[in-house]
């Protein structure tokens, strides 16, 4: 139990998606904006994490090394998540309508955004059984989630704030990140897994 309590810890302070692994960058500077559309998104996201830790690892598992079929491994897991951000997709349509537009074009970039697939990845380079597997996809969604919410707090901030000229837009956006990044580095050395 200690040790799954430490893998979620780690996941979500130490080993950060974003901030530490900097995986999925472009829907977090893309959708950061408020924080509405950071929440969306890293619920959108945390879904299609989540769900495809649990089904990949079955398809590594049962299909892909006894069949020794592991060349397929990276079609056969962006194929799975396409159908899932598909099935998210049709579900926030009918649903929610005002999220599924404000998260718009970022919404089927989860499909490529490298930190959906590099958790799965994560998973088998680690050798996770399969609740491993499935509490790093929801620490790595809580870190992502976590750092989501804090980012767009500060960048609703940043937006009301008299910041220089030169400084407005992305190279502010940038320097939080920077800092951001800085803060979650200092777990390090806290855990040793």
């Amino acid at each position: 139990m200690k040790h799954y309590f430490f893998l979620c810890l780690s996941n979500i302070f130490i080993d950060n998606f974003i901030l530490v692994k900097f995986l999925g960058l472009c829907p977090f500077m893309g959708v950061s904006n408020n924080i509405q559309s950071a929440v969306g998104m890293s619920l959108a996201t945390s879904f299609v994490i989540i769900i495809s830790s649990f089904f990949l690892w079955f398809i590594n598992g049962f299909i892909l090394i006894p069949y020794d079929l592991l060349y397929l491994r990276i079609i056969l897991y962006i194929l799975i998540i396409s159908v899932l951000v598909q099935f998210l997709e049709l579900f926030l349509k009918k649903i929610s309508f005002r999220l599924y537009l404000m998260l718009g074009i970022f919404l089927p970039l989860i499909t490529t955004n490298c930190a959906v697939l590099a958790i799965p990845l994560f998973n088998i380079y680690l050798h996770h059984t399969l609740i491993e597997s499935i509490l790093y996809g929801v620490s790595a969604s809580l870190g992502y989630t976590l750092v989501m919410i804090i980012f767009s707090s500060i960048r609703e901030r940043i937006i009301v704030s008299d910041i220089p000229l030169i400084f407005k837009g992305a190279p502010i956006a940038l320097i939080n990140i920077s800092l951001m990044s800085i803060t979650f580095m200092g777990f390090q050395g806290i855990i040793k897994l």
